[in-house]
């Protein structure tokens, strides 16, 4: 549940980024016919790909230690998952 709630707060921040960033009267500054108009600037795009491409990267790892977990300790009780791992 950890992870999936992670994701789901990945996913609100980037969507946020997304609504906010999305205005109208914006042109793409390549292969545009308007001339000084307003473009959209395209660092805030690389860094929403970039959170993207990271969020991934960390809820495949997580989902790695969950597999890990499960196969070294078949339960579902966090006591016991502890207890188990403790020296």
């Amino acid at each position: 549940m950890k992870i999936i709630s992670m994701d789901v707060m990945s996913t609100g921040v980037i969507a946020y980024y997304v609504l906010v960033a999305s205005r109208d009267g914006l042109s793409t500054p390549i292969f545009s016919e308007v001339k000084n108009a307003a473009y959209a600037d395209p660092v805030p795009q690389a860094v929403i790909l970039t959170a993207i491409v990271i969020g991934f990267s960390i809820q495949a790892l997580m989902l790695v230690g969950v597999m890990k977990l499960a196969r070294d300790n078949p339960t579902l009780e966090t006591n016991e998952i502890e207890k188990n791992n403790t020296p």
